[in-house]
């Protein structure tokens, strides 16, 4: 395993440039992952106007974040698989299909979260 030496205060610092690095590629190159935090930035006004405590707020405003959290996942799965070779491979798309297939998931738990906590 690598060892980066940082200790303390500086390793804290240093792993929030590398997540902030990380939230940029993915807004700058994933599609996908621009359109759902545009959707977070209006739904989570709305979550906070329509769910009726804080536990609904936090479930409603949480499967929004668990979205994104997948989404950041599958985009790595996918530039991983790419950075690997561009010829096609059974596994490969495999992993691909079950990244995307992770992000449909997330995608219907926001809406079941969310149709619930309004109906």
């Amino acid at each position: 395993m690598a060892y980066s030496g940082n200790k303390g205060l500086k390793r804290i610092i240093k792993a929030g440039q590398y997540s902030w690095q990380g939230f940029r590629a993915a807004y700058k190159h994933e599609e996908a992952f621009r359109q759902e935090v545009w959707g977070l930035v209006i739904a989570v006004p709305l979550a906070l106007w329509l769910g009726d405590n804080a536990v609904e707020k936090s479930m409603m405003i949480g499967s929004l974040l668990l979205l994104l959290i997948v989404e950041l996942l599958n985009s790595a799965v996918e530039a991983v698989v790419d950075r690997t070779g561009l010829e096609l491979h059974k596994l490969s798309g495999r992993a691909k299909d079950m990244g995307s297939a992770a992000v449909l998931l997330a995608i219907i738990n926001v809406l079941v979260v969310w149709v619930l906590m309004l109906s």
